[in-house]
Formats: structure tokens, C-alpha cells, sequence
């Protein structure tokens, strides 16, 4: 197996070109942040996750070349371009990543992000000609003006071919998306405070972490 069979270089060129837009709050999007011809085999290395919920990496049989990338997302270059790119101080913010397979009827409502988070990344792995999901505009995540109307949005961004959204956490980053019931991959890495709060969240990840990864006990056992 060669170095580029379990290695997969993200677009950073592009992530750093990126002008930060304002509306309806400061957020960066990237279309094929993972390049087109890296996709196909990212697609195919991803974890097999058959529940809802958030996944620590911890807890899941990842591939070589999943598992270099999560290691790629949690490293300094991204964090640098993201503290450079929305002017703030990350040197000492810790890290959460989280994989999501599966997206559930109650998912997508509309919310803002725990304010223990700085900083929510999203890198989204469906591949767009998957089905008429995408079109029919079901899971895409809508930046949202407001906590009522999903529908009074500023901008969409369909969760398709590895784009990057990026947008730095706070009371009014109200964002969702219209209900989808189905597969739908996403990794979310978020740069926490360092107060109690986010240490208190980043122990219940690692718990997380252990449990998810014991093994189910079989019936009649």
C-alpha cells in the first residue's frame, strides 16, 4: 500500500482564497475542499455507521485513509488558516471531531451550537448524485436569520462532495436544516473554550468515545 493509498491532502489553497462572508453571520464555505479526484476513494473508505448520533473517531473501525484524514483535521494547518481567516487567538482552544453517518427524523432542527464551542467546521461526504435528496433541498444546512423559519435563510449549503463550512460559534449562529431521514456523513470538528463548560463537554466525548466502542451485549447472554 503506497503513501498516497492512505493519504488524502485537503484544498487548503482554496480554503485560504476563501472570502468570509457576512450574511446572516461570518462563515466560509468550500466547495471540494476534498478534491474531486480524491473523493471517490474517501467515499468509499467511509465508516460504516448504521445509528444516529455523533461519533467520537475513537469509537469507530476507521480505515487508514479515514483515519489520516481526521488526524490531517485536527492538525495545525487548518487551525491556523480557520484563527488567521476570523482573526482569533485558537493557540490553546482543544479540539472535538465527531463523525455522523445517519441523520434521523429530529435531527436538523433549528439551533445555535453549545457556546463551549469557538468554532464549528463542517466537512460534509455524500457524494451529489447519490439521489434527489439534495435537489429536493431535504438536508441541506440553511444559515439561518432567525430561530423560527427555516425557510427565512441567507445561504444553503447542500452536504455533498466534500465541502467545507466554517463559521465561529455565538448566541445568534442559528442554522438548520429541512427534515431528511437517511444517510448523510458529516465530519464536525469544533475548536472549544477553556472554561468548565467545554471541559465538562470534552470528558462526556471521551466517555462517549468508551462507551460507544464496548461491545453490544447479544440477546439471550
Amino acid at each position: 500500500m503506497t503513501t498516497s493509498d492512505t493519504f488524502i491532502q485537503p484544498d487548503y489553497t482554496a480554503l485560504e482564497q476563501a472570502p468570509v462572508a457576512p450574511d446572516p453571520f461570518p462563515h466560509v464555505v468550500v466547495p471540494h475542499f476534498i478534491r474531486s479526484e480524491d473523493l471517490g476513494r474517501l467515499f468509499a473508505h467511509r465508516p460504516h455507521i448504521v445509528s444516529g448520533g455523533s461519533f467520537p473517531p475513537e469509537s469507530l473501525q476507521l480505515s487508514p485513509l479515514m483515519q489520516h484524514l481526521v488526524e490531517e483535521l485536527e492538525g495545525p494547518r487548518l487551525k491556523a488558516i480557520v484563527a488567521e481567516k476570523f482573526h482569533l487567538n485558537l493557540d490553546h482552544a482543544p479540539s472535538m471531531l465527531t463523525i455522523r453517518g445517519r441523520t434521523r427524523e429530529k435531527d436538523g432542527r433549528i439551533h445555535t451550537d453549545s457556546l463551549a464551542k469557538r468554532v464549528t467546521i463542517l466537512l460534509y461526504l455524500n457524494p451529489s448524485g447519490a439521489g434527489e435528496a439534495w435537489e429536493r433541498q431535504a438536508g441541506c444546512l440553511r444559515l439561518l436569520r432567525g430561530p423560527h423559519d427555516i425557510e427565512d435563510y441567507a445561504k444553503e449549503v447542500p452536504p455533498v462532495d466534500g465541502t467545507l463550512l466554517i463559521f465561529p460559534n455565538g448566541p445568534t449562529t442559528w442554522h438548520g436544516h429541512k427534515q431528511f431521514v437517511g444517510q448523510r456523513y458529516t465530519i464536525q470538528l469544533n475548536y472549544m473554550t477553556e472554561d468548565a463548560r467545554a471541559r465538562s463537554e470534552l470528558r462526556r466525548h471521551k466517555l462517549s468515545a468508551l462507551v460507544k466502542k464496548l461491545p453490544l451485549p447479544q440477546l439471550g447472554q
